[in-house]
């Protein structure tokens, strides 16, 4: 009897850790860490605002919520293309692990309950912009994937609502500082993203997503795109500096990361393959993380 209760409690607990292995899957945790990390940051950048605790704790789990509602959104609505690559397979409801109405009824409940926290612990205009960002992810990114690259153009919106949110949840207002952090965040998801999709260019073609700016798939069009986007988030990049948000200890590293970027792009460009492409994508990762916190480290 005793081996029997061992091997229900086994089980049990087997059951509970894969439930929460594909509820992390389906809000993509990791990504969704990195969106609220620029949330964060993007509130404690805010002049006068200090670490709390409490309330970074609470804009953490309202942006963990929110994106994660997107997410989820986005797995449930790509449930039939996310089966057709190897990269997405896996998902839970792509795999048929998790059911449809099961995945729906959290994404609704997570992305209600993050909205209301942003409302009820900031207040009502970080609150919209995290609303609209979850609706515009979900419901227009999404499908446009399928039918144009513009896709990309309308994606780094809600991709970079984040850092605005995370501003007017400290601000209580639409101040220049949170534009400029908009602006770097968004500019940034071009190479970005293009890089990602270079690199994964024939599973998204097996699924029918138009994610590069050519028709032609990888060209030295898309490598001439991400140089042009780098060195436009050089001057964007001076802003910061310029409006006294953070002092000139940041301003040389913004630069050094922004000019590594521009350089990553020339080597897509010349090069012209997946390995070049591959350093865009995780040299993005880095540039994304030092800006962010050199900025914060050196707030004015």
């Amino acid at each position: 009897m005793e081996n029997v209760a061992k091997g229900i409690t086994h089980s049990t607990s087997f059951a509970i850790a894969s439930k929460l292995k594909d509820y992390l899957q389906l809000i993509k945790f990791t990504l969704s860490f990195m969106v609220v990390f620029s949330c964060v940051v993007s509130y404690l950048l805010v002049p006068g605002v200090q670490f709390t605790f409490l309330l970074v704790l609470e804009l953490f789990v309202a942006g963990i919520l929110i994106t994660g509602s997107a997410n989820a959104l986005n797995e449930i609505l790509e449930r039939d293309t996310d089966s057709l690559m190897k990269r997405t397979a896996g998902r839970p409801v792509a795999a048929g692990r998790m059911p449809v109405q099961e995945a729906t009824l959290f994404a609704v409940l997570t992305g209600a309950v993050g909205v209301l926290m942003m409302w009820l612990c900031f207040n009502w205009q970080s609150a919209l912009l995290g609303l609209f960002s979850l609706v515009l992810y979900a419901f227009v990114y999404t499908p446009l994937k399928k039918i144009n690259s513009i896709s990309v153009l309308v994606g780094a919106f809600p991709g970079a609502l984040p850092c605005l949110a995370g501003w007017v949840a400290g601000a209580g207002a639409f101040t220049a500082g949170g534009w400029i952090l908009f602006g770097i965040q968004f500019l940034w998801q071009f190479p970005h993203f293009w890089a990602i999709a270079w690199v994964a260019h024939k599973d998204y073609e097996r699924a029918g997503f138009k994610l590069l700016p050519g028709t032609e798939g990888p060209t030295k069009f898309t490598a001439l795109q991400s140089v042009i986007y780098s060195m436009v988030m050089i001057p964007v990049g001076l802003l910061p500096f310029y409006f006294h948000i953070s002092g000139g200890v940041a301003l040389w590293i913004v630069l050094a990361c922004n000019l590594s970027m521009v350089a990553l792009s020339l080597m897509l460009f010349i090069k012209m393959n997946v390995s070049a492409a591959r350093r865009v994508m995780f040299g993005s990762y880095f540039y994304l993380m030092i800006v962010l916190l050199s900025l914060l480290f050196d707030k004015i």
